[in-house]
């Protein structure tokens, strides 16, 4: 067991507490976090960015989705911390189970300041709850510190947008809804609203901050106490000013929205619960931002092509892990203009740990590549014009008959969803039904989403849209948003594979929509089964291939393009 848990039980006992919760995000709701944040990592050491830990005197789980299940298993032994597979059948919600571990007269801790008010609400209807209480702060005695980064601004060319025209827009829905104030606490919303972004979370040019906009103003709350602008005030002034808010309408999510936030309004304001606007107005990208996305897209297509080129023609001569790999992509990256930060940390698993969802190589997994079998490389760039996403499944040599049939299923899998063209209103659990039927057909199938909303010079991970069978996932598709496509097959102990490219939503014509490709690299041709394809797969594929080789080439060297031609000829 860890010493840590010991020492939250004993600080539990300490506080009159019976069940802690510990998320994984901080004050706004993030996905991923700054370090100081990391408590559920601290306590459990599992390192997935999505995850709840609930710990009792007698018990502790961690609950988490699909993309982590072999990861957390691995991660959470000897810990003394259980694993509550989501999703899965007879597995208990986190309310459901402690309804069933505790009385109306427990207490239940947790920092409100980290869980939403929608997530508080439930646990309210348990038994009593201490919201003000960050108990894995108390024993985590070497925590980070938060340095706040500098905020700056972006130009008008990969904003497309004043920041003036949003609020407006922002504000005319605050008029719709009868709100007088609109608190947002999404960093990524924030940041894009106020066409500024800092440093404060690795990999997510954000900066921690509120926004409160009324009327007639809008006051943003940060950190970084160098930006100098009218109505900016200290971060933590809006813990003070929520209180003050004069009689009128609040517009919040809560489901982002804090707890503790919430509790803090006075009571003669009213809530209108709903989403903020900026959720959808950033995910339908304009002009400029599409124009300047598609072309970090041929930067990123570039330092692919030129990674995969090394790679095959190093593997088996020089030593190469997955950790040295996932080095020279970055390296790679970084020699493209613009490039300033990954988009995540990459995703690099040789055979087996491929077969991990969302792998992090570590010194001690960490595999030496050899000139067989799959590497799956799941990765992607901040450039100063946009944030890429790609995955590629790579042939490091000789493959088995059932690795290509897998490869060309998960590829089929991959075109389906290219090619769709759906009418307006189409959601995402619809398009990831047709996406996988391919992988049904062999009674296959993955254990993630088909695809998430991309940011532009944001988080790579971002809402409304998502396409996924998973109950929730109803937010119609419209033209302009950027979403992933990242069909897979992961067989536990042997390798995974999944291909990923960025889409556009676009106009297809008779009141139709469809998807144009931002991301331009090679699928492997040699893990590919022609005769599995049918004729307009085939086509879809020979054209695509034919785009990679137009677009790309002219960005590597002779020697790499010669190779580029090689792969990308018509199959």
């Amino acid at each position: 067991m860890k010493q840590q848990l010991i020492d939250l039980r004993i600080r539990m006992q300490q506080a009159g507490i019976d069940a802690y919760i510990i998320p994984t995000t901080d004050f706004h709701g993030s996905e991923y976090v700054n370090d100081y944040f990391k408590c559920r990592k601290f306590l459990s050491g599992f390192t997935g960015s999505a995850g709840t830990v609930v710990v009792t005197q007698e018990e502790a789980y961690l609950w988490t989705d699909g993309r982590y299940f072999l990861q957390a298993t691995d991660q959470l032994k000897d810990t003394g911390i259980g694993l509550m597979k989501m999703g899965q059948p007879g597995v208990p919600t986190i309310d459901a189970y402690l309804k069933e571990k505790l009385t109306p007269q427990s207490t239940i801790g947790f920092d409100g300041r980290v869980c939403d008010y929608a997530f508080g609400c439930k646990l309210e209807s348990i038994c009593k709850v201490n919201y003000e209480l960050d108990l894995v702060g108390d024993i985590w005695k070497d925590r980070p510190a938060i340095k706040p980064s500098k905020i700056y601004g972006l130009p008008s060319s990969v904003t497309g947008e004043t920041a003036g025209s949003k609020l407006a827009r922002v504000r005319s829905y605050m008029e719709k809804k009868g709100a007088d104030y609109h608190l947002i606490t999404k960093l990524e919303e924030i940041a894009w609203l106020f066409n500024v972004r800092g440093d404060d979370v690795a990999n997510t040019p954000v900066f921690f901050s509120f926004a409160l906009i009324a009327r007639d103003h809008a006051y943003l709350y940060v950190m970084d106490e160098t930006f100098k602008e009218e109505d900016v005030r200290p971060y933590f002034q809006i813990f003070e000013d929520i209180k003050t808010i004069p009689q009128g309408t609040i517009l919040l999510d809560e489901d982002v929205v804090s707890y503790a936030l919430v509790r803090s309004l006075p009571e003669k304001v009213q809530i209108n619960n709903s989403s903020s606007p900026v959720t959808m107005m950033k995910a339908l990208k304009n002009e400029d931002e599409i124009r300047s996305t598609k072309n970090a897209h041929l930067k990123d297509g570039a330092a692919m092509v030129n990674f995969i080129y090394w790679l095959k023609q190093t593997v088996g001569k020089e030593e190469i892990t997955e950790i040295s790999a996932a080095d020279y992509l970055e390296q790679c990256r970084r020699e493209q203009e613009g490039c300033y930060d990954l988009s995540f940390t990459t995703i690099s698993g040789y055979m087996s740990n491929g077969a991990i969802v969302h792998y992090e190589a570590t010194p001690a997994t960490n595999k030496t590549l050899k000139p067989e079998g799959f590497l799956l490389v799941d990765s992607g760039g901040q450039y100063e014009d946009g944030t890429t996403d790609i995955t590629r499944t790579i042939a490091l040599g000789p493959l088995s008959q059932k690795m290509k049939e897998h490869y060309t299923t998960v590829l089929r899998c991959h075109i389906r969803l290219a090619m769709a063209k759906f009418p307006v209103g189409t959601t995402g659990s619809e398009l990831d039904t047709l996406t996988r039927q391919p992988l049904h057909a062999i009674g296959l199938d993955y254990n993630h989403g088909t695809g998430h909303g991309v940011g532009h010079l944001l988080s790579v991970h971002e809402g409304p849209q998502t396409i996924s069978g998973k109950p929730g996932c109803d937010v119609p598709f419209y033209q302009n948003m950027i979403t992933s496509n990242e069909p897979g097959v992961y067989l536990e102990g042997e390798y995974g594979i999944r291909l990923e490219n960025e889409i556009l939503c676009v106009d297809a014509a008779n009141g139709k929509l469809g998807f144009e490709n931002l991301t331009f690299c090679p699928f492997d041709r040699e893990a590919i089964l022609p005769e599995l394809l049918t004729e307009e797969e085939l086509a879809w594929l020979n054209n695509y291939h034919r785009e990679v080789y137009e677009k790309i080439a002219p960005r590597v060297s002779a020697e790499t393009s010669a190779w580029l031609k090689e792969q990308t000829e018509k199959i």
